[in-house]
């Protein structure tokens, strides 16, 4: 049986404060409504839905063309003044890493499997909600007191981490709706942290999923046509091997695309930038340089950026970039590519912090790349 659609939260949320700010800019009510429902909404790999009809509810405020694919793969379309104009792809990712229940005990333990790079080092004594079939189930993972360890303990495998779901039996497992192959993530919800870093579980990549709609928000006013389509692409699965990508990135055959993910910010204690590079928090978005992104469109942003006094960071990609553009850019006969990243301390961790002026930076800067663009920009090579 599948899940239920997800109810309201049962357990105590923090929210936004009335007062918000990005760049000296108030955000609007709606926008943290929207924000706060969906970082709250689990949306771990292969079960994105719940979060994906909170997100197309928001785009449909802007857009009436706004689909779903097979898996969830969600998308908004923009459309430009002339019907030949070529595409531009923003895409995000909108799942979270979790865990899948893999083994009942007969004394009502659940046992479980990772999805997605869920952190055994973090994950023991942490609140967890699974999305059973009558709903959500509420858990803890089982830690055993310091005073019980033995000294010098390493770091919990996988499969050493159970959770109790106050069940004494694995009837009573059952009866509270769960089985083996549900589904769960960290209860940990949105804080603001000092009136300007967002805290919470699924920054990676629910962030980027806001940006998307802020882009589409802002589409709707401009005056000018768009010399471009624009697609705002939610994608499914990256966190298991970057796969709705590939799936959308096939169907929309865009002349050109922009991933949007997170990236390690470098500037806590203890991080070797001659090892990770240098990335600050609240020095605006990061664009990366190599393989997958295409140096014409990178030299686009890097115009764009400087053209409108928009902070930029730089990072080096001499292989893979272990984000949904190592998918986008080798679809079909190839896609040019950029990867524009917003700066996220403690990533996969239920803490992940952002600075808020970095999601306005990452905007502002896709909203102006957008408007950049024109009909007989190709950023392919020429020989």
């Amino acid at each position: 049986m599948l899940p239920a659609p997800m109810p309201q939260p049962s357990f105590p949320v923090e929210r936004f404060p009335d007062q918000c700010y990005y760049i000296g800019m108030k955000i609007s009510d709606d926008s943290l409504e929207f924000l706060t429902e969906l970082l709250e909404t689990p949306s771990p790999s292969g079960f994105e839905i719940d979060a994906q009809r909170i997100w197309a509810d928001e785009l449909r405020k802007y857009t009436e063309d706004v689909q779903c694919d097979t898996y969830g793969n969600t998308w908004a379309v923009f459309p430009a003044d002339a019907e030949d104009a070529p595409t531009l792809m923003i895409e995000a990712h909108a799942d979270e890493i979790g865990f899948m229940i893999r083994h009942i005990t007969k004394d009502g333990f659940l046992y479980v499997e990772r999805v997605g790079g869920t952190d055994t080092a973090i994950a023991r004594g942490r609140r967890v909600r699974f999305l059973g079939s009558q709903g959500e189930v509420m858990g803890v993972t089982g830690n055993t007191a310091i005073h019980l360890r033995e000294p010098g303990e390493k770091e919990p495998k996988i499969w050493e981490i159970y959770v109790d779901v106050g069940a004494s039996s694995d009837k009573e497992v059952a009866e509270l709706g769960l089985r083996i192959g549900h589904v769960g993530v960290y209860c940990d919800g949105p804080m603001l942290m000092n009136e300007s870093k967002l805290v919470c579980r699924a920054l990676d990549n629910r962030l980027s999923g806001f940006v998307l709609a802020e882009i589409a928000r802002k589409l709707c006013k401009l005056k000018k046509p768009l010399a471009w389509n624009v697609a705002l692409v939610n994608a499914v699965q990256e966190e298991v091997g970057c796969i709705g990508a590939g799936m959308i990135t096939h169907r929309l055959r865009p002349d050109a695309a922009i991933c949007i993910d997170v990236t390690h910010a470098t500037d806590s204690p203890g991080l070797d930038k001659g090892k990770f590079g240098d990335i600050k928090l609240g020095g605006g978005p990061a664009v990366i340089h190599g393989t997958a992104n295409h140096p014409n469109l990178v030299a686009r942003l890097e115009i764009v950026a400087d053209k409108n006094k928009i902070p930029l960071q730089h990072e080096a990609a001499g292989r893979r970039t272990g984000t949904d553009t190592d998918s986008i850019y080798t679809s079909r006969n190839g896609v040019a590519s950029a990867l524009v990243s917003v700066p996220l301390r403690y990533m996969h961790s239920p803490v992940e912090t952002a600075a808020l002026a970095d999601v306005e930076a990452t905007i502002k800067l896709l909203l102006e790349l957008v408007k950049s663009l024109k009909p007989e920009d190709s950023f392919g090579h020429k020989l």
